[in-house]
C-alpha cells in the first residue's frame, strides 16, 4: 500500500544520539567537529561527509546528532535516516509491488540522507545502481548526504568505483577507538543520565577492563546499575568485580603471542614461520614488529618471553621494534587503523 512511503524519515531518530550526550575525546575530536559543521551548515560545509570506524565506536550516535541538531534549527527539514540493509529490502519491496516511482520519491525529496552501514551494499549492484542514481539527485540539488561505513571507501573493494569515488568529493572522518581518560568520561556521562553516582574508583575500573568498544563499555555499566537496582547492593568496587567477573574474563580471554603472531602473518600474506624466525628481509621486519608491539599490548609477557617467541631476538630489539611501531602509529593513519583491525580480531 502507498502507506508504506508515508513516514517521517526523523522519527528513525534515537532520542539519545544528540550532539550534547556525546563525549568528545582525541580519537573522535575531528569527526566530531566534521559532524557538527555539517549540522550547522547543511550541504554547505562537507558534502557528502563520510564517517567510519570500527563496531560500536559512535558513528551512528555522531550521525543521527546530526539529524537531530538540523531538526532543532529547521524543524521543516525533510530528514531520512537509513541502514543501507533497510533501503535495500525497501528497493526489493518496490520493485515487487511495482512502487519504483514511490521509492524514488520518497529517497530523492528529502533534505538531508542519512545512510548508515554503507558496507552492506557490496556485491548488491542493483542497489548499488540505486543509491548511485539518488547520491547524484540529492547532490545536484545541494541536499545533505552523510554516509557510515566500518572502513574508508577505498577499502570498500565490491562496491563500485563510481560509487566509492563519490564518497571521496566530500570530507572522510575517521573515528578511533576511545582512550583511558575519554572511556572513564563516557561511564561518567552514562552514569549521569542513569542518575546513578559511579565513584572514581569504579569508572576507572570498568575502563581500564573492558577493551572493546563504546557499546560493550556502556552495555558493562547498565549490567552493574541493573544488578544493584534489582538486589539492593551499593554501586561499588567490589559488587563491580563480582558483577562483572564473567562479562571481563571473557573480554580478556587469554590472548597467546601465536595467535597474534598467526593473525600478523594472515595480514600480510606470509607464513607463520616466516614471523617467527630469524629472517631480516624487508617484507617481513615490519610486521614483525608490529607482532611484537602488539604482543607488548595485549599479553603479560615480558621483553625477553616476547623476544624467545620471535626466533630468540634480544629484549632490546624487541623494545626497539614496540617504540617504532608505538611512533609511527601516531602519525601513520593507515598502520594505525590497521593495529585497531587487528587488536579487534584478536579480541574479537
Amino acid at each position: 500500500s502507498q502507506s508504506r512511503f508515508d513516514w517521517d524519515g526523523a522519527a528513525q531518530l534515537n532520542p539519545r544520539y544528540t550532539f550534547d550526550a556525546f563525549v568528545i575525546g582525541s580519537g573522535n575530536q575531528f569527526a566530531h567537529a566534521a559532524c557538527q559543521a555539517v549540522a550547522e551548515r547543511p550541504s554547505k560545509a562537507y558534502n557528502p561527509l563520510f564517517l567510519y570506524g570500527g563496531v560500536g565506536m559512535g558513528k551512528t550516535h555522531l550521525m543521527q546528532a546530526i539529524g537531530h541538531e538540523i531538526k532543532r534549527r529547521q524543524p521543516q527539514a525533510a530528514i531520512c535516516y537509513v541502514s543501507s540493509e533497510k533501503f535495500t529490502n525497501e528497493m526489493i519491496n518496490s520493485l515487487r509491488y511495482d512502487k519504483m516511482t514511490s521509492f524514488r520519491d520518497k529517497f530523492r525529496t528529502v533534505d538531508v540522507l542519512l545512510i548508515d552501514d554503507i558496507q552492506f551494499l557490496a556485491q548488491k549492484e542493483r542497489t548499488q545502481e540505486e543509491f548511485f542514481h539518488t547520491f547524484n539527485a540529492l547532490h545536484e540539488s545541494m541536499k545533505q548526504i552523510v554516509i557510515a561505513s566500518d572502513r574508508p571507501p577505498k577499502e570498500l573493494a565490491e562496491i563500485e568505483d563510481r560509487l566509492r569515488s563519490r564518497f571521496e568529493w566530500g570530507l572522510i572522518a575517521d573515528i578511533q577507538p576511545p582512550d583511558l581518560e575519554t572511556k572513564v568520561a563516557i561511564l561518567q556521562k552514562k552514569s549521569e543520565t542513569e542518575k546513578v553516582p559511579l565513584p572514581t574508583d569504579l569508572a576507572l575500573y570498568i575502563a581500564s577492563n573492558v577493551r572493546t568498544n563504546v557499546r560493550e563499555l556502556e552495555g558493562a555499566l547498565i549490567r552493574l546499575i541493573a544488578y544493584c537496582s534489582l538486589t539492593g547492593a551499593e554501586v561499588t568496587l567490589s559488587t563491580a568485580q563480582q558483577v562483572l567477573k564473567n562479562f571481563i574474563d571473557s573480554q580478556a580471554r587469554k590472548i597467546s603471542i601465536e595467535a597474534i603472531q598467526k593473525a600478523v602473518a594472515e595480514q600480510f600474506g606470509l607464513r607463520l614461520p616466516e614471523i617467527k624466525q630469524k629472517n631480516n628481509s624487508r617484507s617481513i621486519v615490519v610486521p614483525r614488529q608490529i607482532a611484537m608491539y602488539l604482543a607488548k599490548q595485549l599479553t603479560e609477557a615480558s621483553l625477553p618471553e616476547i623476544g624467545r617467541q620471535f626466533g630468540g631476538k634480544h629484549h632490546t630489539t624487541v623494545m626497539h621494534s614496540i617504540g617504532k611501531i608505538d611512533e609511527q602509529r601516531r602519525t601513520d593513519k593507515d598502520l594505525n587503523r590497521l593495529i585497531n583491525k587487528l587488536t579487534e580480531t584478536l579480541n574479537g
